[in-house]
């Protein structure tokens, strides 16, 4: 039997950074680091302490329960020592979280890091390059019900993670070497080469069900039965911006997908709504209306929805 040798393992350990050790950070940061790489997860004090002393506390059918040791900090040192440095900044926060969160990684601070974000919508990677730089972004796509019951501890209860990474501008054999880790750690990850046609096939599906689910304030398995025609609707709208922006366009899937999964469904926005929190209604409703709008597709559905949605729903 072959087995690694040290100085392999040396190799090919790397160094992350997870900015939002939440549902999505906080898996991916324990299972990194049960892998044998070096994890920082970037968080407030109170969080940061949490972690640096527990570590994080998974619960997961499919990775079984354990806990992973972290480094934890309020954010990344503007001058990193070469030991310290990182190779790769995975971004894990919401969307409305963004701004505040990103000022614990200084531009200064990155040195050869990629940025990595796990976000909704599609309208991130632009704002993300104009701070960090066009070849240093790397969009991934994440698909995993994962959820931060509280500090340090995650409940992971999809039998699945599986990851898609893009990134147009990025030397092809950066994103391999991180896809490679990925894959290694647990989530099953492919690289894909064509970063609109990754973000959109997440927002195709995602906008119909985040905004219809929140709306109405019921599960998937009554908007499809009860509100089919508005969903049909919204799915064939998100379809046309989706195809226009270079993205796929499938409708007939997506529906058949809705229809798949489990009638309790819920959206993280829909969650988000009934806890009190901020949507990212603009991530992702307002940037479906911005994209039919530079494209010229006609979406009448979608801009009621979220209008109706940001006057405060039903």
């Amino acid at each position: 039997m072959q087995t690694d040798t040290a100085a392999d393992v040396r190799q090919d350990t790397l160094t992350f950074a997870v900015l939002g050790p939440g549902g999505v950070g906080g898996l991916l940061a324990a299972l990194l680091s049960r892998a044998g790489h070096r994890v920082l997860c970037l968080a407030g004090d109170d969080t940061a302490r949490t972690l640096r002393e527990g570590g994080i506390r998974v619960r997961s059918g499919r990775f079984g329960d354990f806990t992973a040791k972290v480094d934890a900090a309020t954010g990344l040192p503007e001058a990193p020592s070469p030991a310290g440095a990182v190779d790769a900044v995975l971004v894990a926060v919401k969307h409305t979280g963004l701004d505040a969160a990103l000022e614990r990684v200084p531009v200064k601070a990155l040195g050869d890091a990629l940025v990595v974000p796990f976000l909704n919508g599609v309208e991130h990677p632009a704002a993300l390059r104009a701070r960090y730089g066009t070849d240093r972004v790397a969009p991934a796509v994440i698909r995993v019900e994962s959820t931060r019951t509280a500090p340090g501890v995650i409940e992971h209860a999809s039998p699945f993670v599986e990851i898609d990474l893009a990134g147009d501008p990025v030397p092809r054999e950066r994103l391999d070497v991180l896809s490679a880790a990925f894959t290694a750690a647990g989530p099953a990850t492919r690289v894909l080469p064509d970063e609109a046609a990754v973000l959109w096939a997440k927002m195709s599906f995602l906008a119909p069900f985040a905004l219809l689910t929140t709306l109405y304030g019921l599960p998937l398995g009554d908007v499809r039965t009860r509100h089919r025609d508005e969903l049909t609707a919204l799915v064939e709208e998100t379809a046309a911006v989706s195809r226009a922006s270079g993205g796929p366009a499938d409708p007939a899937q997506a529906l058949a997908r809705y229809d798949a999964f489990p009638p309790a469904t819920r959206s993280s926005m829909q969650r988000d709504a009934e806890a009190g929190r901020p949507l990212e209604l603009d991530a992702i409703g307002g940037a479906l209306l911005r994209a039919a709008e530079r494209h010229g597709v006609d979406v009448p559905v979608a801009a009621r929805v979220v209008r109706e949605l940001a006057a405060g729903g039903r």
